[in-house]
């Protein structure tokens, strides 16, 4: 039977979530790292969320009524994010993946200024078929993970940011990156994720959390520490350190954390080389 990409339905979230959970630990536990996704109920969960999502468009491959695998693209911002594509393990290099990277970038990414995905960077085979699909890799990013610090670093006041906070966050962003992440930050704000370090009274970094879905933005390195700092947990397998920030991933191994996996930032269109301290997302 001719395999078929449709749009995602509600009722899909538990087959994709055991395909996304299978994948990832296939391929991590191949290479020796831990998976991404640790359970079947974390991924089920997860595909439900963005099938879920007015903002996350989700499809999936199908054959003979049987999904075979599943890609997301996240549409929150300017900038969309594509994760998690995964494939039924039985099922590896036959081209799903492949087919479903074209009908998010050919059919949906391209009403996007640009399109980012964060991939692991041990998996040669993805990083093929991104590059060939016209990605670049942009910057080397380190998974770091440990136990919380637990602490506010002297001059720094944390606290949860609210709606109030959304428009200096913003051009906080705007400064850093270019662009603004404003949907991903409203949608932590509402789940209570989203934290701000204050200093001298300014709003000088932002998070919408510490861990692997999250992002934070600062002015500079020491920003960024506040956050990572104050974090009462870092959720999932750790959260995403630039390599070639030598200076605030060199804090992190400081504070007793560690490095999990090496992963690679890849993008497609409009890219500015970021201005300041920043943690990125599994998405960008």
């Amino acid at each position: 039977m001719t395999i078929q990409v449709r749009e995602a339905r509600p009722d899909d979230a538990e087959r994709c979530g055991r395909i996304c959970y299978e994948a990832f630990r296939a391929i991590n536990e191949a290479h020796g790292f831990p998976p991404d996704i640790p359970s079947p109920e974390m991924g089920i969960g997860l595909l439900s969320m963005m099938i879920g999502h007015p903002s996350h468009h989700v499809i999936v491959a199908e054959r003979d009524g049987v999904v075979l695998g599943s890609n997301a693209l996240d549409e929150r911002s300017e900038i969309a994010g594509i994760g998690p594509i995964t494939v039924d393990p039985e099922l590896q290099n036959a081209g799903v993946g492949r087919l479903l990277m074209d009908a998010a970038i050919l059919e949906r990414a391209k009403r996007f200024d640009g399109v980012r995905l964060v991939q692991a960077a041990f998996h040669n085979r993805s990083l093929s078929l991104y590059t060939k699909l016209g990605f670049d890799p942009r910057e080397p990013l380190s998974c770091v993970s440990g136990p919380p610090l637990g602490r506010e670093l002297p001059g720094y006041s944390v606290r949860p940011a609210t709606a109030n906070d959304l428009a200096d966050c913003d051009a906080l962003c705007s400064r850093v990156h270019g662009h603004t992440r404003s949907g991903e930050l409203a949608d932590a704000i509402r789940n209570g994720s989203a934290q701000i370090a204050v200093r001298g009274g300014r709003i000088v970094a932002y998070c919408t959390g510490i861990a692997f879905f999250s992002h934070a933005v600062g002015e500079g390195d020491e920003d960024v520490q506040a956050l990572i700092a104050a974090a009462p947990a870092f959720h999932g397998p750790g959260f995403l350190v630039p390599t070639r920030n030598a200076a605030l991933l060199r804090w992190c191994l400081e504070q007793g954390l560690r490095i999990v996996q090496p992963m690679t930032l890849m993008s497609m269109g409009r890219y500015q080389e970021p201005r300041g301290a920043w943690l990125e997302s599994v998405l960008y």
